[in-house]
């Protein structure tokens, strides 16, 4: 039998506690509470639950201090702050510092008993990649294929934020998936308007202020009827401005102004429009230096980065690489009609040495055009691109030179397994984690090259 889920819940009032703990109540939960902050940190350093529940008006010490104190002793146990007196700020700030979720008092059970269900699901996933232990069944999050730690821990923060972010700035590279981080916020946010996508580095310059703000008719010679702006369209849900580091200066002096006072003023028009909108912003540029190179501005910045995201590329994930390709090739089979029921082992190998310098989408790109050409029902190595192969193999493609040529593919994942167990100091599961698998897949492979630690 698995060990009982162990909650611990800290509320001043004796009433909440008792309706906490009469709502969480179930087989294979313990639910301990304390009337006072203290009591409730002893009892977390005794029990080391998996969950603390806090309230965060507390006399002697806050739930923003009970948060801290719960993170600095163990970052894996999850805390939810509640309150009666919700405001975005508090709520980001709770976020930041660490906390699961920040409910507003009163709360709804069964809301309650949804979130602690997700937050445990949510949780052991994050323990079993930080293990180096592939997750069961599908390991999805809104659309996104994941095995890696540094993957769920981005999913777990999607979901902490979701529900209070006003604005979120998400960077990392090319291709690595910008974009299906901003659906997965909207989606979790639960609002009930539009996710609307603005491609900055699509629009011309000239236009930029029509399609963000909208014009009337007239405004300007080709205006032949009124427009209504994105923000504006949005209002009520989601903006996803992609690429946001390629706006002019001048689009985003008047961004802010909208963002600050959520309101619109449409090109031509004299009469402001309020809005209600969350703002998305992703660039694969570097911010701060276009901020000290003039390119961007520095209070815009401060106003979309009240939380960050970083997507990690590729090459980061290297343990992510067979689980998505398994996915990419499921897809694509369906698409072209084909009975594709996967990949071999050493294409599987040479797709996880590749760098991956267009990160997921051209992993995308690969196993797509593999599927479109392949006749044979598992994909193999001489279904992947030549530039790609060679590259993996050592052999140079553009007059550079690489490893040498006459290293096997065998040859090449033990000199991995070897540098990662030398730069681990013989450490396995560790060395495990470094290269995306688990310890009996590590343990397995050594046997096989006859390695020690």
């Amino acid at each position: 039998m698995h060990n009982p889920v162990q909650i611990v819940v800290i509320d001043d009032t004796p009433a909440s506690l008792e309706l906490l703990s009469a709502a969480l109540a179930s087989s294979g939960v313990t639910v301990h509470t304390a009337i006072a902050p203290v009591a409730g940190l002893d009892l977390v350093r005794k029990i080391r639950p998996q969950l603390v529940i806090t309230d965060l008006v507390m006399p002697g010490m806050s739930g923003l201090e009970v948060l801290e104190a719960v993170v600095a002793f163990d970052p894996l146990i999850d805390v939810i702050v509640m309150t009666a007196h919700y405001t975005t700020e508090t709520a980001v700030a709770a976020i930041r510092g660490g906390a699961a979720d920040y409910l507003q008092k009163p709360i709804k059970m069964s809301l309650l008993r949804d979130r602690v269900a997700t937050l445990m699901v949510s949780a052991e996933r994050r323990r079993q990649a930080y293990a180096g232990k592939p997750a069961d069944g599908h390991a999805g999050f809104e659309g996104m294929v994941a095995q890696s730690a540094g993957m769920w821990d981005l999913f777990a923060t999607i979901e902490r934020i979701a529900p209070h972010y006003r604005s979120v700035l998400i960077q990392g590279a090319t291709g690595t998936g910008k974009d299906l981080v901003a659906n997965a916020l909207h989606r979790r946010s639960g609002v009930t308007g539009k996710f609307v996508v603005l491609n900055c580095s699509a629009v011309v310059e000239t236009l930029f202020e029509s399609e963000l703000f909208g014009h009337v008719k007239g405004a300007f010679t080709g205006a032949d009827r009124d427009k209504t702006g994105l923000l504006e369209l949005a209002s009520g849900g989601t903006l996803f401005l992609d690429e946001i580091g390629d706006m002019p200066l001048g689009t985003q002096a008047k961004l802010l102004r909208a963002l600050q006072n959520q309101e619109v003023l449409p090109v031509g028009s004299l009469t402001p429009r309020k809005i209600n909108v969350r703002i998305v912003a992703a660039t694969h540029k570097n911010l701060k230096a276009e901020i000290a190179n003039g390119r961007f501005r520095e209070d815009l910045f401060y106003r979309l980065s009240m939380v960050e995201l970083q997507v990690p590329a590729l090459k980061e994930r290297r343990g992510d690489i067979a689980s998505l390709a398994r996915g990419f090739a499921q897809k694509f089979s369906h698409e072209f009609g084909k009975s594709i029921s996967g990949l071999s082992p050493r294409a599987l190998l040479v797709l996880e040495r590749y760098n991956w310098p267009g990160n997921v989408r051209e992993l995308e790109h690969v196993i797509g055009r593999a599927c479109m050409l392949t006749n044979s029902e598992l994909l193999d190595v001489q279904d992947l691109p030549e530039a790609l192969t060679q590259a993996v193999d050592g052999r140079p493609t553009n007059g550079e030179t690489n490893e040498p040529a006459s290293l096997t593919l065998a040859d090449q994942e033990q000199r991995m397994i070897e540098d990662a167990l030398k730069s681990c100091a013989g450490n396995q599961s560790e060395a495990a984690r470094k290269l995306g698998i688990g310890r009996d897949a590590l343990r397995y492979k050594m046997k096989r090259f006859n390695l020690s630690s």
